[in-house]
């Protein structure tokens, strides 16, 4: 800003100089005021700066602040799944000793268990040599009865036969009758030691299996039977292709005590009928021997399969009541069961089963 160049007047000097020098001292305050106007303004404009830096640094510390409380927000959130995470490894680490405690004890049950199986063993092992011992002592009494016993009833036989032809006509009738019983009751122990040595030799003789075809073994045994008997009516009904797995002549006793019970209980009928076939039992094949003959009382059944039992009357139908003791333990040996179903008068039928694997051969 320029300078005020002052107008001089005559006469009046003293005052005009006054007048310049109010008016320079005027100029120079309101120079002064101008420049400290421009320092407020610049002043106030650094102020307004810094106001508008703190807003910044306001803003940028609320941000911050925010981005704090997030990280503390994820802390806790990470917190409780630390937490959780621990709970459940504490709770894994307690189901663990828990199962540990389980295997311990099944470890010391399963010592138990060895040590009872060791001493089973054992006693098995004994038993088995006092079983090989009354084996032998068994074979010896076989030998013993199949020579010993038979001699003498053979002699008593024979004796009993040459009285009979040779002194007929010095004895009455009941002399001849006597004798005619003597030589039945020796025939007959002779039968029943015949049916005791097959019994013993059944649970001794060591077992061969082998494919086996039962159809077939049923229709020669049914044949056999017919040809003892040619005039009676009697229907074989024999189902094809029965074939398994088992010891191939001890089935045959089996169905041949099972079909020759089948003809003599059926020996009565003017028509007789005998069935040979299969069937299922709770998903196990079973086989079966069926007849249309006398029956049996049902109540008695639980003696049915006893050695020397009979439900029938030896002068109806003779037998040793040796023959279904026979088939029961060759069922046995061959891992199955037997059972039976009848009432009296209405005939029976003989169920059998074998093993699993004797059955996969059907």
């Amino acid at each position: 800003m320029g300078r005020v160049v002052p107008v001089r007047l005559p006469g009046v000097d003293t005052d005009w100089y006054s007048v310049e020098s109010g008016q320079r001292a005027l100029l120079n305050i309101l120079e002064d005021f101008a420049a400290d106007k421009s320092s407020l303004e610049y002043g106030q404009r650094a102020m307004l700066n810094i106001l508008e830096d703190f807003d910044a640094e306001r803003a940028g510390m609320e941000g911050a602040q925010r981005a704090v409380l997030n990280i503390l927000d994820d802390f806790s959130e990470e917190k409780s799944h630390l937490e959780e995470t621990q709970s459940a490894v504490l709770n894994i680490l307690d189901d663990f000793e828990t199962e540990k405690n389980k295997v311990d004890l099944a470890n010391r049950q399963l010592e138990n268990e060895i040590e009872e199986r060791k001493r089973v063993e054992n006693q098995v092992k004994g038993m088995n040599a006092e079983l090989f011992a009354a084996n032998k002592e068994l074979e010896a009494f076989s030998y013993s009865v199949s020579h010993d016993l038979r001699a003498p009833l053979r002699g008593i036989d024979g004796f009993s036969l040459a009285l009979l032809e040779d002194y007929a006509d010095k004895l009455d009738e009941d002399g001849r009758d006597y004798l005619h019983r003597v030589r039945a009751a020796t025939q007959r122990m002779g039968t029943l030691i015949d049916d005791l040595l097959s019994l013993s030799r059944v649970t001794r003789s060591e077992m061969r299996l082998e494919k086996t075809d039962l159809s077939t073994i049923a229709r020669s045994l049914a044949e056999e039977l017919q040809q003892t008997q040619p005039e009676r009516r009697a229907e074989f009904r024999i189902e094809e292709g029965l074939q398994v797995l088992a010891d191939s002549h001890l089935i045959r006793i089996t169905l041949e005590n099972l079909l020759g019970n089948a003809w003599k209980f059926t020996s009565k009928r003017e028509s007789s009928f005998i069935e040979f076939g299969k069937t299922d039992c709770e998903g196990v094949p079973a086989y079966y021997v069926r007849d249309n003959g006398a029956g049996y009382d049902p109540a008695y059944g639980g003696r049915l399969f006893g050695a020397f039992q009979r439900l029938h009357d030896k002068n109806d139908f003779p037998g040793t009541g040796v023959g279904l003791a026979t088939v029961q333990r060759i069922v046995h040996r061959h891992g199955g069961r037997i059972w039976a179903e009848s009432a009296v008068g209405r005939g029976a039928t003989f169920y059998f089963t074998l093993s699993e694997r004797g059955s996969e051969g059907a």
